[in-house]
């Protein structure tokens, strides 16, 4: 084998993948057709739910000081995130090509093998492995992994050639997105509608402004370049009145409204993450943040069956886990394009949900939902409040001194917190220590109603997501059965 994994795509996805197969210790090669990143930013920031992703695998740092906003929108309807409980606020300003930047360091740190101008051209499946024929300057060339992991984006080659049916339905229109320097536009939010359609605009310093035009008599088209620029300022010009013909592009792209899922995340040893498994209306900038959590879910369970440590049945957690998620993205994108896309017959709709957001139930529910923070998978029986959530962060005192869950996670490991003290409950767990760490703590700070009272003992998978939660006089006698369930047997 060439490596353990070969990931198609050097994107948000794929490099965060890699970076995730290296903690979990299997060789993974990534591969791209593009000789250089493109240094375009779609994304212009990140989610809460991303926030503390990226924060459990200790790479907050790298972006230096962090803007944040507790404010969002839905389909161009003001929504405070202030409303959910802690600081869940998203990172804004921080440029797609910086983040991308970053993973990609850090895969390559990590051990990841990053090759650019190697375009995918086809695969093969073989009894313990796959075979990927790849393009290459130099000619082509054969790589054998056990596993193959699409991360190649919407128009994905990979899962073209796999075969994995991509329902949904096609775009209606085509958008224009750019960044556009030396125009000084008055900001135009997310929402506000004209005539004949729908435009932002927003500064993004130095002079350069940030500006969608969604035309809605633009019919799609099929593209094999981005659209010359006097494309989109002419269009600007038709819904505004304003020239921006002046202005002087820094890059700019097209996208539309279509909306289509794979119905399998997962086909034999090939899987399929991000962009590639799901494609959407950009709203909300939540395409970065899905496929980046996407990777997270996956990257521990593929590293666990490459080595060997748990069943292939593992990975089909992944599909179970993470499908169910890019539905409700397909749902609430489409729900929010009908809103700000369709002009003034909406704006009843608008101003009927502006006044259901006013109270904090409906803003929790939408906000939770446009940022991740609502998700639960479902792990096994149990009423715990924290079971199947991604564990939010809290401060320990063990025997070392103070840390936190989310510093315990950055190894990418799984965590069993022994809350009680209790010998029994790290004898039972003791045959899985090449796998999860056990760590004696109490909650610092935690308070009567602090997310860990009156829990003795917990279990956290390496993404972050409780597995398992008891009572002192039960846990020693469950965590083995749960803990074989997500890591394997024991050693």
């Amino acid at each position: 084998m060439d490596a353990a994994v070969i990931v198609v795509g050097a994107g948000p996805a794929g490099l965060m993948l890699a970076g995730e197969l290296r903690l979990g210790g299997v060789p993974v090669i990534v591969i791209d057709k593009l000789p250089r990143p493109t240094g375009e930013s779609r994304g212009l920031g990140f989610t809460a739910r991303t926030m503390e992703v990226f924060d459990q695998r200790g790479l907050l740092p790298r972006f230096g000081t962090i803007e944040t906003s507790p404010l969002g929108h839905f389909g161009g309807v003001p929504v405070d995130f202030s409303v959910l409980d802690g600081a869940h606020f998203g990172a804004k300003g921080i440029p797609q090509a910086r983040t991308e930047q970053i993973l990609s360091e850090w895969a390559v740190e990590l051990g990841a093998d990053l090759r650019r101008s190697w375009e995918f051209a086809g695969y093969t499946e073989t009894g313990d492995g796959v075979e990927v024929l790849v393009r290459t300057p130099q000619g082509d060339v054969t790589l054998r992994a056990e596993y193959l992991v699409a991360c190649d984006g919407g128009r994905s080659a990979v899962r073209r050639a796999a075969g994995f049916d991509f329902p949904g339905t096609p775009s209606t229109m085509e958008m224009f997105l750019a960044d556009v320097r030396g125009c000084d536009l008055r900001p135009r939010p997310i929402g506000e509608t004209l005539p004949g359609g729908m435009v932002m605009a927003g500064p993004l310093g130095d002079g350069i402004d940030r500006i969608i035009v969604c035309e809605r008599d633009n019919p799609p088209g099929r593209r094999t370049a981005p659209p010359e620029f006097a494309e989109v300022a002419d269009a600007w010009q038709r819904l505004t009145g304003e020239s921006i013909h002046h202005g002087t592009p820094v890059w700019v792209s097209a996208f539309g409204d279509a909306s289509r899922q794979v119905t399998e995340y997962r086909r034999g040893r090939v899987l399929i993450a991000g962009d590639a498994a799901h494609i959407h209306l950009p709203a909300g900038g939540q395409g970065l943040n899905v496929s980046v959590q996407d990777s997270v879910n996956l990257g521990w369970k593929l590293a666990a069956v490459a080595r060997g440590h748990a069943p292939a049945e593992l990975l089909d957690t992944y599909h179970t886990e993470r499908h169910p998620v890019g539905q409700r993205l397909l749902l609430n994108t489409k729900a929010q394009g009908l809103l700000f896309l369709q002009g003034g017959i909406m704006q009843p709709l608008r101003d009927v949900l502006a006044e259901l957001l006013v109270y904090d139930g409906v803003a929790r529910h939408l906000a939770g939902m446009v940022s991740g923070l609502d998700i639960r998978y479902e792990v096994g029986p149990g009423d715990h409040p924290l079971l199947g959530r991604r564990m939010p962060h809290q401060d320990l005192v063990g025997e070392t001194g103070k840390t936190s869950t989310t510093d315990l996670l950055h190894p990418a490991r799984g965590v069993l917190l022994d809350l009680a003290d209790d010998p029994a409950l790290r004898a039972a767990a003791a045959g899985w220590g090449d796998r999860v760490d056990v760590v004696t703590a109490t909650a610092h700070d935690g308070g009567p109603d602090g997310p860990l009272t009156g829990t003795d003992a917990l279990l956290l998978r390496p993404d972050g997501h409780v597995a398992w939660a008891a009572v002192r006089d039960r846990a020693a006698g469950q965590v083995g059965a749960v803990l074989g369930r997500w890591f394997g047997p024991p050693a």
